[in-house]
C-alpha cells in the first residue's frame, strides 16, 4: 500500500511522477513475492486451505499487473496519465482485500465474506476502467497509435 501512496500522492500539476508502467511492474514482484512466501509456507505445514486465496493473488497480483504494465509501456502517453495510474492503485487494492477475504473464507472465517465481496468489485471496477481506456487509446488515432516506434 506504501507504493500506491508514492506514486498517488506524487503528482507535480499535471505531471505524474511514476509511470503507470513502473507501478505495474513493481507492484507486481511485490505481489509475487509474497505469494510464493504463503506457497512456501502453505507446503511447509501441509496445509493448502488457503490455495484459492494464494491462486488469485498470483493470477491477479503478478499476471494480470505485468500485463498491464506492458500495455502501458507500449502507450508512452497513456502510461503517463493520471487514469492509468489510478487504475493500476484501484486493481492493486482490490487484489489484496480480495485475497484476504478469500483466504479467511477458506480457511472458515465467514468474515471474509465482506471482504472478498468489496474486493472483487473493486477488481471489477478496475477492470473496467482499463477496458475504457483501451477501447479510449485504440480508437484515438492520435494516441491509439502512440506505441514505441522501432528505430530507423
Amino acid at each position: 500500500m506504501l507504493l500506491i501512496a508514492f506514486a498517488v500522492g506524487k503528482f507535480a500539476g499535471e505531471r505524474i511522477i511514476m509511470k503507470a508502467s513502473s507501478l505495474s511492474f513493481q507492484a507486481a514482484v511485490l505481489l509475487v513475492l509474497a505469494g510464493m512466501v504463503w506457497g512456501l509456507q502453505m507446503a511447509i505445514s501441509r496445509d493448502h486451505a488457503a490455495l484459492p486465496a494464494h491462486a488469485h493473488l498470483n493470477l491477479l497480483g503478478w499476471v494480470s499487473l505485468f500485463l498491464f504494465g506492458f500495455y502501458y509501456r507500449l502507450h508512452p502517453s497513456l502510461d503517463r496519465s493520471r487514469a492509468a495510474l489510478v487504475q493500476v492503485s484501484v486493481w492493486i487494492a482490490g487484489t489484496i482485500v480480495m485475497t484476504i477475504g478469500v483466504g479467511l473464507v477458506h480457511t472458515g472465517r465467514e468474515a471474509g465474506d465482506p471482504l472478498a465481496a468489496v474486493g472483487s468489485i473493486v477488481v471489477l471496477a478496475a477492470m473496467l476502467m482499463f477496458g475504457w481506456l483501451v477501447y479510449r487509446c485504440e480508437r484515438d488515432p492520435a494516441t491509439g497509435r502512440n506505441a514505441i516506434m522501432p528505430a530507423e
